[in-house]
């Protein structure tokens, strides 16, 4: 049941509250600085009381006086004035003996409308636990994502004085300084970490791209495998492949066993002794699979919410970002992928984690002599580009007569760190990655390898 469906007397909402801190408003204006950090227009429950504070907030933003007759006025020219007078205006400024408490007026007023949201939310919870089709399980994330919702909304952020974030600031430089704590979590990939100021940073997106069949899937996974080695949670989400393909790539990484025959079971001697070794170090690593496919952004935010609840994980791998359901109409496949990363990138930071998506590059590529990807290359929307703080794009470079490959990592993009590129070398045999010494050659333009020099 929607609260507006709810008993008059059982709606909660507060019309003291509300008109108390729309009459402290219109008395002064001052008082705007005291609940604009708190309240926003569609947290009043009465439809005129919305209108008026919004009213109100356009003029303070426009450095224009309000009072009961600006108000009115501003509502009418505006056609937001219907069923709003000069007398109502008036008995809701005279209701009003003193503006001193309009903060926990204000406050009231929040609470309120959290409070309509929860009997709101627990209604659609409702609605999804009766609604067949779909695996319990399913409904049970999509009932705690509807939960979380009312979290979201609910956490604001304040303005902090500088004052008081040096004296943190100076107890984490201290503790990087003397190497109690790291800077990152590390990739166990070098020159990667360096570029990222010491790895893997919390709230961070960064964005995995290539054209099919280059290698990011893998890579993503060897970054997974190299955390779990060091006791680091994290998760990939495959739209692509199966739980079971995810195990067998990283088994043949982990023990260095030919994929090929992994697969079919047509293991050497030898390799069987490495299998049992990998599976035993396997059972050890905080990973998580998960081959749902066509992820909403509310599946993505379900499934990593109850994962760092659970398992603390620092990394959430989501491949590939073209894969992923959106809620939009399909007519616009850009808004599409807007949605999605604009809403990895909030989870990234509400949940302290690092997001890692891995994208697909246009053909544009292919067209070029040179074969380097670059930013306008990332396919379907510049969201992508926009809403990431790391861009890495990967590239064949060289393929040597083992089958193995070496491959340029470029960041074009990285908002706390420096830009260029640096080599990978890539055992396709046994799903392996790992930094290379070897020179990157290219037809054209010239590298911007990194260096540690400026």
């Amino acid at each position: 049941m929607h609260p507006r469906e709810l008993p008059g007397d059982a709606i909660p909402w507060s019309a003291e509250a509300e008109t108390g801190v729309l009459g402290a408003l219109m008395l002064d204006a001052g008082c705007w600085d005291r609940v604009g950090d708190v309240l926003a227009a569609e947290q009043f429950f009465s439809d005129q009381h919305r209108r008026i504070f919004s009213a109100i907030g356009a003029m303070v933003l426009a450095c224009k006086p309000v009072d009961i007759i600006t108000v009115h006025e501003h509502l009418q020219t505006a056609g937001q004035g219907d069923g709003i007078d000069l007398s109502s205006l008036n008995e809701i400024a005279q209701s009003v003996s003193s503006v001193h408490a309009v903060r926990r007026h204000a406050e009231i007023v929040a609470e309120r409308s959290l409070m309509r949201g929860l009997v709101a939310a627990a209604d659609d919870v409702r609605e999804i636990a009766v609604t067949a089709g779909s695996p319990v399980v399913e409904r049970l994330d999509k009932a705690q994502a509807r939960l979380q919702e009312l979290q979201v909304h609910r956490r604001r952020s304040m303005p902090v004085p500088v004052q008081d974030m040096v004296v943190s600031f100076l107890d984490r430089l201290s503790d990087l300084s003397e190497g109690r704590v790291d800077p990152g979590i590390p990739t166990r990939i070098p020159t990667l970490d360096r570029m990222l100021g010491g790895g893997l940073m919390p709230g961070k997106q960064i964005v995995l791209a290539a054209r099919p069949s280059i290698g990011k899937s893998s890579l993503a996974e060897q970054l997974c495998i190299n955390l779990g080695r060091d006791g680091h949670a994290s998760a990939f989400l495959s739209q692509e492949m199966t739980k079971e393909e995810l195990l067998q790539r990283a088994i043949a990484n982990v023990g260095r066993v030919d994929l090929g025959r992994l697969i079919t079971g047509k293991l050497q001697d030898h390799e069987w002794a490495r299998v049992t070794d990998a599976v035993e170090a396997m059972r050890t690593m905080p990973l998580h699979f998960d081959d749902q496919p066509a992820l909403s952004l509310m599946d993505i935010a379900a499934k990593a919410r109850m994962l760092k609840r659970q398992s603390d994980i620092k990394l959430l791998v989501v491949d590939y970002l073209q894969l992923c359901s959106s809620s939009r109409s399909a007519d616009n496949r850009h808004h599409e992928i807007e949605e999605i990363s604009r809403g990895t990138k909030s989870l990234s930071k509400q949940l302290g984690i690092t997001i890692l998506l891995l994208s697909q590059l246009s053909r544009e590529v292919e067209k070029r002599t040179s074969g380097r990807p670059q930013l306008s290359d990332l396919k379907e929307s510049g969201a992508i580009e926009e809403d990431a703080d790391v861009v890495m794009l990967l590239s064949n470079n060289t393929k040597r007569p083992d089958g193995s490959r070496l491959l340029c990592c470029d960041v074009p993009k990285n908002r706390q760190g420096r830009t260029g590129d640096f080599a990978l070398n890539f055992e396709g045999d046994v799903q392996a990655w790992g930094e290379s010494t070897e020179p990157l050659v290219f037809k054209k333009p010239p590298s911007r390898h990194y260096t540690e020099e400026a």
